[in-house]
């Protein structure tokens, strides 16, 4: 089992994190990780992105040139990123800022309004947080316990009074996921 993810969006949406917490959750569950950050000199505001792997078995490279996932946030990275997703892959897409629809008819699609579901809480900062427990819900590559133990640690003692509106963002993208699942089943 080998997963490759990308996530991408404006430097400041938390797309470094997301793919911390992935690497974090994918080394507590004993699995080969690797994490490789990429951000424009303006970093907040710029643009920013992460290669993620989670593997059973080594990992060769950190680059990721064909993902079976890309966590987008905004249009620019959808537009980037779209088209280095597998067939067969997934997409999941921030439909809050992305308006357009994927171009693509061989990979699953979930669109997400991330950052109106964020705003919904009370910060817009946890826009990551949502698309995240889209894609842990939809794809098991980590568990959401794994997921907490990490929010945790990165918040730390300092920031720990966030982790209730973390946990509730996440809780809000996996029950996104399983309506688009539920969804895509009674289509089919």
């Amino acid at each position: 089992m080998k997963n490759e993810i990308i996530s991408a969006g404006f430097g400041g949406q938390g797309v470094l994190l997301m793919g911390q917490l992935l690497t974090y959750a994918g080394m507590l569950e004993k699995k080969e990780v690797s994490w490789l950050p990429s951000y424009g000199p303006e970093m907040r505001g710029g643009t920013a992105n992460c290669n993620v792997v989670i593997s059973t078995d080594p990992v060769a490279s950190p680059v990721v040139t064909e993902a079976d996932t890309a966590i987008v946030l905004n249009k620019p990275s959808m537009d980037k990123f779209e088209k280095l997703v597998k067939a067969g892959g997934q997409l999941f897409v921030n439909s809050s800022l992305v308006s357009r629809k994927s171009k693509r008819d061989d990979i699953d699609v979930y669109y997400v309004p991330a950052s109106d579901v964020a705003k919904g809480l009370g910060s817009a900062k946890v826009t990551n947080m949502v698309l995240l427990g889209a894609y842990v819900t939809a794809t098991a590559v980590v568990t959401k316990e794994s997921i907490m133990i990490g929010i945790k640690k990165f918040l730390g003692k300092a920031k720990e009074h966030l982790y209730p509106i973390n946990q509730k963002a996440f809780d809000r993208g996996a029950a996104f996921a399983k309506k688009i699942i539920l969804n895509k089943k009674s289509a089919s």
